[in-house]
């Protein structure tokens, strides 16, 4: 009797051992990689942001419109509040980053701030309104809610 064990038998262990360790080192995936994109909501609140600070300095540059764009940096302020709140209800590790502190430079206006403004909210309306299609159910309202008021924006800012 040989003390040697059977030549298959252990190549086929270490191929399937080497074949269920793939998913383990990758994180148990096979799926569409879905988990490694960053949540599209962040860039839709950094979008809010960046609203705020472009409406805000339009008012700077014509303070006749405070009184119009007021309740627009107000609502994509909330914008910016909720959507940051729903991504760090699905990643609570996300609570812990910080936000950049060095200020934005101020953005670029041109001749017509009112029409920038109403560009921006165009935008961001398109944005928010695309990226509805792919999300879960229970994101729908909030993202649907925030294209809603950026396209009414879009449209009444004449």
């Amino acid at each position: 009797m040989s003390a040697t064990p059977p030549v298959g038998l252990p190549r086929r262990r270490v191929l399937v051992a080497a074949l269920l360790a793939v998913p383990a080192m990758t994180g148990c995936s096979f799926g569409s990689g879905a988990d490694e994109a960053p949540d599209p909501l962040i860039a839709l609140a950094d979008a809010a942001r960046a609203d705020v600070d472009l409406v805000r300095a339009a008012i700077t540059a014509d303070g006749g419109l405070a009184e119009k764009l007021q309740p627009l940096v107000d609502a994509r302020a909330a914008h910016a509040a909720a959507l940051d709140a729903e991504v760090v209800r699905l990643d609570p590790d996300r609570a812990d980053a910080a936000a950049p502190t060095t200020p934005a430079p101020p953005p670029s206006l041109g001749r017509d701030p009112l029409a920038r403004v109403r560009e921006a909210c165009e935008a961001s309306g398109a944005a928010a309104a695309a990226a509805a299609v792919d999300l879960p159910a229970e994101r729908i309202g909030l993202v649907a809610s925030v294209a809603a008021c950026c396209s009414t924006y879009a449209v009444v800012l004449v």
